[in-house]
């Protein structure tokens, strides 16, 4: 048992000298997963995005706008919408919608006007940061 276990063990019994034994390793079954490498999670993470667009975008060609529940989507657009920040912020120059077709303007309309209101900021606040930030 390593020094530090040892005073642990010791300050945790409350008596000098007496050391509790470790505990049991864990069976191989409960064995911890190791996170894959940053790269494999990054791929599993865009191709996990893609099969997840393709299923909204499924739900809605089958007349289901509400694929996902109100607590997934809010999650997942507040986790977008960090990720093109970061990326953005991390030099990244890309729009976050690879084709102009791919959403109709009252689709970004709605969508932008309800994200400014959930993070309660007006169009005169977005003009003005886009000015100071040429964005």
């Amino acid at each position: 048992m390593s020094p530090r276990k040892a005073a642990t063990a010791k300050a945790a019994n409350g008596r000098a000298g007496v050391v509790r034994p470790a505990a049991k390793p864990a069976s191989k079954s409960a064995a911890p997963k190791i996170a894959p490498a940053p790269a494999a999670a990054e791929k599993d993470a865009s191709a996990q995005a893609l099969e997840l667009a393709a299923t909204l975008e499924r739900g809605l060609a089958d007349g289901k706008p509400d694929t996902l529940s109100p607590k997934a989507f809010q999650t997942l657009m507040a986790a977008l919408c960090k990720s093109y920040g970061a990326q953005v912020e991390a030099g990244s120059n890309f729009l976050p919608v690879a084709d102009r077709n791919a959403l109709s303007p009252t689709d970004v309309m709605t969508t932008t006007s309800a994200i400014l209101k959930a993070a309660n900021l007006a169009v005169f606040e977005l003009g003005m940061w886009q000015s100071w930030t040429g964005r």
